[in-house]
């Protein structure tokens, strides 16, 4: 057939691909829960826009103030911090970024001159590229305003960077793609790369100690040793320009050129091996083995405790944690940031002091940044089910008890991080009193309490589908976390309150006793609600399988 039909070109063949995925989003919309997902998506959106727009202003004013009091050479901090932000922001929230599947548009006949331009155009639609495009057009407008003879230099210069971010952008991610078809260099990496993430908390401290103050941020002579990326090439242009300095204009453009075109040559690379076939893949050849001793069944069920149904449930969830690196190095980072915010805030006494933060704050806030972070999985709760929710439906289980299992291991989690956290901030700060430490855990216990059955609803009523061990298109449904949000900034306002009566009253023992009084009452409310849960897990069966086995 493709001797006998003449293919379209590549502006028809982008046209049929856009009118595609607009039918695709019109039919989608269909089903409600894909409506009530798009709007949470949006109103994420929303909040997004407000923090760009307020970024947009501090780069105007940045620029502004750099080009007109004669520091243009201070222009690279502005452009590096885009540079990392389009970096690294959309492996971090690769989930809420444009999803580009590759095998889905090779069904078509598509030229590779237009599957590459499709893939590069992707990677205009993340969040991290679309802010970053107001940024430094932000940046453009303080130089038209402050000094419009750089402006012409500084849209070429500025023109070059955002074609090398997204080339790079999408050549890194399509490289992480094919490191990570494979488990174990995808579990290595992605440790080391998330401790990295966390390490970069620790850059206000090497600010403080090698920032310095003057006409010249010490920083800046570290930037130096990094001239050849281009964050500094695009920085240095403009200072070039205002400098007058030809040679160095022509080597900084220059510069942006050869990463352009490196770039665009190993991405070229990439996109026609994916165009020819390429198969990503972690599953291992079939070979014949051995037939081992026939394994004797273990009961799960602890006497007395735990039926067999939760003890299952709940060792299923301790599998797919210590299989999944994402969920299972989330566990880590608390601890991790816990360990930060004390070096920050709470060196010894008198730096808490000079901060104007007490000792015992620090107790109730890693109680509530523990919440924020731990919690939140509980709203996609059957997630990495896939198609094992149909069991739940066979077999003679209730689905109360599996719910059950599923709170049952979350709390064992977060008792245990809070735990750790605790420790170490008794060991960094020093042990705040019984009152606040009793007021601390029961706390931490009525916020656990307080979410789990809504938690439970939002995850039978908007599920959505994950992958264990993936990071692309992995994101809880929108509804779900605006739901979890707004649950937890209503649990911790009651919580602040009830803390704060305590310091009003003068009686230290207040919020223990308030907070056991509500925890039992969730606890209540827990229990009661399982029942009319399950009815509901009945009424959403058809969603939760058709979503989940997709």
């Amino acid at each position: 057939m493709a001797d006998v039909i003449q293919m379209p070109g590549v502006r028809e063949q982008l046209k049929l691909i856009a009118g595609l995925r607009w039918n695709m989003l019109k039919n989608n919309l269909q089903r409600k829960n894909n409506r009530w997902d798009l709007i949470g998506m949006i109103l994420a959106a929303a909040g997004g826009a407000v923090v760009v727009v307020g970024l947009c202003v501090a780069f105007y004013a940045g620029a502004y103030f750099f080009l007109t009091t004669g520091r243009a050479s201070w222009m690279p901090l502005l452009y590096w911090t885009i540079f990392l932000w389009w970096q690294v922001v959309p492996v971090l929230v690769a989930g809420f970024g444009a999803n580009f599947e590759f095998r889905n548009l090779l069904r078509f006949s598509l030229s590779l001159r237009a599957f590459y331009i499709l893939g590069l155009g992707y990677g205009f639609a993340d969040f991290a590229a679309v802010s970053s495009l107001c940024w430094i057009a932000s940046m453009l407008v303080a130089a038209a305003v402050g000094r419009v003879q750089l402006l012409p230099v500084m849209m070429v210069a500025s023109l070059l960077f955002v074609l090398v971010n997204v080339t790079l952008e999408r050549l890194i991610g399509s490289w992480l793609e094919k490191i990570f078809a494979k488990r174990r260099a995808r579990e290595l990496l992605v440790g080391l790369f998330v401790l990295s993430m966390v390490s970069m908390n620790f850059l206000n401290l090497a600010m403080q100690h090698w920032g310095g103050r003057g006409s010249r941020p010490r920083i800046l002579h570290l930037v130096a040793y990094f001239s050849w990326l281009p964050g500094s090439l695009a920085g240095n242009a403009v200072a070039a320009a205002s400098d007058a300095d030809t040679q160095s204009l022509v080597l900084t453009v220059g510069g942006l050129l050869v990463w352009l075109g490196a770039a665009s040559g190993l991405l070229w690379i990439r996109y026609r091996a994916q165009y020819l076939g390429e198969e990503l893949s972690e599953s291992a050849a079939p070979s014949a083995g051995k037939r081992g001793p026939r394994r004797r069944s273990v009961s799960l069920g602890l006497p007395g405790f735990l039926s067999p149904p939760v003890a299952g449930v709940m060792r299923k969830e301790f599998h797919y944690l210590t299989r999944n690196g994402f969920s299972f190095l989330a566990l880590i980072i608390p601890p991790i940031m816990v360990i930060f915010f004390t070096m920050e805030f709470a060196g010894n006494n008198s730096q808490i002091r000079e901060h104007g933060l007490p000792p015992q704050f620090f107790f109730p806030a890693a109680m509530a940044y523990l919440i924020l972070i731990l919690l939140s999985p509980a709203y996609n709760s059957f997630a990495f089910e896939g198609h094992g929710i149909q069991s739940y439906f066979m077999a003679p289980v209730r689905m109360r008890d599996v719910l059950v299992g599923k709170n049952l291991f979350l709390v064992s989690v977060v008792a245990v991080e809070l735990v750790i956290s605790l420790g170490v901030l008794v060991w960094r700060i020093g042990f705040p009193g019984l009152p606040l430490f009793l007021s601390t855990i029961t706390a931490a216990a009525f916020a656990v309490m307080g979410q789990l059955a809504i938690a439970n609803w939002s995850a039978l009523s908007f599920p959505k589908k994950m992958e264990i061990g993936k990071m692309k298109g992995q994101r809880n449904s929108g509804v779900a976390v605006w739901t979890a949000f707004g649950v937890q900034i209503l649990i911790g306002g009651i919580a602040t309150i009830v803390l704060l009566a305590g310091r009003w009253s003068g009686n230290p023992w207040l919020p223990v006793v308030v907070f056991a009084g509500l925890t039992a009452a969730a606890l209540g409310g827990y229990v009661a609600s399982l029942d009319p849960l399950s009815v509901l897990a009945e009424r959403k069966k058809e969603l939760l399988i058709e979503t989940l086995c997709r």
